[in-house]
């Protein structure tokens, strides 16, 4: 009875993996989908708005570093936007844009589903230039285009999922057995799952590239910008394989293969 019911569960799964993909735009990479991007898009614009509206939040208005996140912002979308349009993808990404700059000294900026983009004052000493705002821009806005955030909760879902089965057929092992397969299971998604992560970080690297190249900003300037954003990180790093990120030097090393690729859309 177990054994048919383990064999129900793992086809079941089988059939979610198989069925529930959908393709990377530019890199064509396929994707686990479980959660509804529409519905991951209205909760975005929820929060961001919610964000600006805190009393915590200090959103710049009328300054020339303002104006220069919504004009980068806005060269970066349209080139997405034409791209999507040329091969296909149009009908698949209905994005409001917005782009804020936020009086904050963390050295960080990101892009909600739904082109909900937030840049923060702490970063702008480390991009210096209006290319190494177009390289982060570009990069968190690449996230966005591929639905990285829904592919995490699918993936957090699909490891929960295999969790279960795993359970299901420990069941009738020894305790010591279902704890430790249990315990390396638990690792060993943990591990996959910051694998994601860093796959993700690689391919919003390389489409953020791209989408800069696009937009008109010499992809070039990337390398300057993360060669600057190690040297302010500094200090003592985890191992590659326990980070979200990959380590500088493989990340800098990677951009600058992916140059040539990117070069090839640079519209001056």
């Amino acid at each position: 009875m177990n054994w048919n019911r383990n064999k129900t569960i793992g086809a079941v799964l089988l059939a979610v993996f198989f069925t529930a993909c959908s393709t990377v735009p530019l890199t064509g990479r396929k994707q686990l989908s479980l959660v509804d991007d529409k519905q991951m898009q209205q909760q975005a614009s929820l929060a961001y708005r919610e964000l600006l509206n805190s009393p915590k939040t200090k959103v710049v208005k009328g300054t020339s570093n303002a104006q220069l996140v919504q004009n980068v912002g806005n060269k970066i979308a349209r080139a997405v936007e034409s791209y999507l349009k040329q091969n296909g993808y149009a009908d698949q990404f209905q994005f409001n844009w917005e782009f804020n700059l936020i009086d904050e000294q963390q050295v960080n900026a990101w892009c909600m589903p739904g082109g909900k983009v937030a840049v923060y004052t702490g970063i702008l000493p480390v991009t210096q230039t209006e290319a190494g705002l177009a390289t982060v821009m570009g990069h968190e806005v690449a996230h966005a285009i591929a639905r990285h955030s829904s592919e995490r909760a699918s993936n957090t879902l699909a490891a929960q999922g295999l969790g279960v089965g795993v359970g299901l057929a420990t069941s009738k092992k020894s305790q010591i057995t279902q704890l430790a397969v249990s315990q390396l299971y638990g690792l060993g998604s943990q591990v996959a799952l910051l694998k994601y992560s860093r796959n993700q970080e690689s391919e919003a690297d390389r489409m953020g590239l791209t989408f800069m190249a696009m937009a008109g900003y010499d992809p070039n300037e990337a390398t300057g910008f993360w060669e600057r954003m190690a040297s302010k990180a500094g200090g003592q790093k985890p191992p590659e394989f326990l980070s979200t990120h990959p380590s500088d030097e493989r990340r800098i090393a990677d951009i600058q293969k992916l140059i040539p690729e990117a070069m090839k859309h640079y519209n001056k």
